[in-house]
């Protein structure tokens, strides 16, 4: 490659590292850049999602302080992330999956709205504040580790707008969980299209590193934001991300 087209790499892996931090959706910044530079889009797909495994990571890590006392919900969320990563894993390398993608706008659309609707819509779905979470949710995260791995784009999104539905807690707090599970979710689709897929290391080499440096600085920006500031930012992106993915 080039010094501009690494330059180009490394700046959309730092910039997908900061938007998956704040609410998921990087892979909307860093896919077509692989893309742009010629990549096949399976071939693309894969190595994007190893390549953006440590800005996940660092997302994670910047959320420590919010992580607390949330360590049971975290590990019983993530065994059932893990569960629908490997199932959204294996989907994607097996099938062409033309008709799955084709819905994908509308579940990060419709993401978007219920977690703009998310205080309405917990209140009548989400149980009482003080009892245990609806089971509700580990359907919604199964199907959101399915979808992670299959397609990551606005996989936070969607994530984020299951939580806050079922999870009696502050945004901020739920927000850190999500960014636990989409780094349990990426690490499995990971390793599997490690083994199993085409991965460009090069690329990975460049957008890495990049995206660890935007998990970090993408949590200390969501920290700055009040709740309601937050949520609009996650559902003005998601609604965005729905009309890309639609216009693709």
């Amino acid at each position: 490659m080039s010094p501009a087209e690494l330059l180009f790499l490394a700046a959309s892996g730092l910039l997908a590292g900061v938007v998956n931090a704040l609410a998921g959706g990087g892979t909307l910044v860093s896919f077509p850049a692989l893309l742009a530079l010629g990549y096949p889009g399976l071939t693309a797909s894969v190595t994007n999602a190893v390549a953006l495994w440590p800005g996940y990571l660092g997302g994670a890590l910047g959320y420590r302080a919010e992580l607390r006392g949330q360590r049971r919900r975290v590990v019983r969320l993530g065994a059932t992330a893990v569960t629908g990563a490997v199932a959204g894993s294996g989907l994607l390398l097996v099938t062409p999956g033309r008709v799955f993608e084709s819905i994908v706008p509308w579940l990060v659309g419709l993401a978007s709205l219920a977690l703009l609707a998310q205080p309405w819509l917990r209140a009548r779905l989400g149980g009482a504040a003080d009892g245990p979470p609806s089971r509700r949710v580990y359907a919604g995260v199964f199907l959101g580790g399915c979808y992670g791995a299959y397609f990551n784009g606005g996989m936070g999104v969607l994530l984020l707008a299951v939580l806050g539905l079922f999870l009696h807690d502050g945004l901020h707090r739920v927000n850190a969980v999500r960014a636990v599970l989409a780094l349990v979710i990426t690490s499995v689709s990971a390793v599997a299209f490690s083994l199993f897929a085409d991965v460009r290391w090069g690329a990975v080499a460049v957008i890495a590193p990049a995206s660890l440096a935007g998990g970090f600085l993408g949590t200390r920006v969501a920290r700055l934001l009040s709740a309601k500031v937050l949520r609009g930012v996650v559902v003005v992106f998601g609604l965005g991300v729905a009309v890309a993915l639609a216009l693709q």
